[in-house]
């Protein structure tokens, strides 16, 4: 690596903590991190990570550096997939059961992402390190795909839940979910071979750096309130569906159906010795629970004179 590419390297380098502590100031500021508390800690886990690992890099030996990297690199990717289930949570918080539904699919999608890289490490054994390497980059890639999907759920349904592009949920998964595109291009290209390893590492970073860029712009803006629009009767539809779903409404009693057989029983044994109420002749296409019914009892009297 020549100086200047090395100055380059370094530069870019330098420029994740800086700005990743721009946004966590400003997130701080304006009291942000009360409501996104996960991303937050990705951003002071990616400082401490970087406090810790260039050091590394500088003064110590690759095979500590190779560890201390894949570490970080682990809790970077399990933050990372609990920041998009914090970014489905805002935008989904005036529905509870859309809510309850996506953490139920984010709770299998990560069983799902740690199977996958279980199966990979075990299937690739070539050294004692390779494993468990191969495992964090599976994940890590799986992940980088959902937060591609994540975006692209927001562009789509963003009209229908009141989501502006301008709230600060939109502006984390825009930044996650374009970093996470062009990692998976480079990542292609590197598997095909058509750029070295050091292309990748500069695209990557600079690609990260942007993304950082676009949180703090929208970190230091204001966010509007979430639009209520007749496109909101949508997604409460879903919301109601997903409800009857959940709890589903009690069939009818069959009491009244009975008590109607009944009733047309007696009126047939008496042989029509009184006239039916209007409202047993005639039902009026009203059902048979709405009805009452008008029994003559004998009177007390009448019942002494037999005993």
């Amino acid at each position: 690596m020549s100086p200047h590419t090395q100055l380059a390297y370094d530069v870019l380098w330098f420029a994740h903590p800086v700005l990743e502590a721009a946004v966590a100031v400003a997130m701080f500021r304006r009291k942000l991190y009360r409501a996104f508390p996960v991303f937050f800690s990705y951003l002071v886990a990616q400082i401490a990570i970087f406090v810790i690992t260039y050091p590394i890099y500088r003064f110590a030996s690759e095979t500590v550096f190779f560890d201390a990297y894949w570490t970080g690199s682990a809790i970077s990717v399990f933050l990372g997939f609990k920041v998009i289930h914090e970014i489905f949570l805002d935008v989904c918080r005036p529905y509870h059961t859309l809510k309850d539904l996506g953490t139920m699919l984010f709770r299998w999608a990560g069983l799902v992402m740690l199977l996958v890289a279980i199966v990979v490490a075990l299937s690739n054994p070539t050294s004692p390190q390779a494993p468990l390497v191969q495992a964090i980059l599976t994940t890590q890639r799986c992940v980088r795909v959902i937060q591609c999907g994540l975006v692209l759920f927001l562009l789509v349904f963003s009209k229908y839940l009141g989501v502006s592009w301008r709230q600060h949920s939109f502006g984390i998964a825009l930044g996650f979910g374009a970093y996470a595109g062009v990692e998976l291009a480079i990542v292609a290209l590197k598997v095909g071979q058509l750029i070295s390893q050091l292309t990748l590492d500069m695209v990557n970073m600079t690609a990260y750096n942007c993304a950082l860029g676009v949180w703090l712009v929208y970190a230091i803006s204001r966010c509007p309130a979430r639009e209520v629009s007749a496109n909101l009767l949508r997604p409460q539809r879903w919301e109601q569906s997903l409800t009857d779903l959940q709890h589903p409404a009690e069939p009818d009693s069959l009491i009244p159906l009975f008590e109607g057989m009944v009733d047309r029983a007696l009126s047939r044994t008496n042989g029509g010795s009184h006239q039916p109420a209007p409202h047993q002749a005639e039902t009026n296409g009203e059902p048979i629970a709405s009805r009452t019914y008008d029994l003559e009892l004998p009177s007390v009297s009448h019942v002494r004179s037999k005993t």
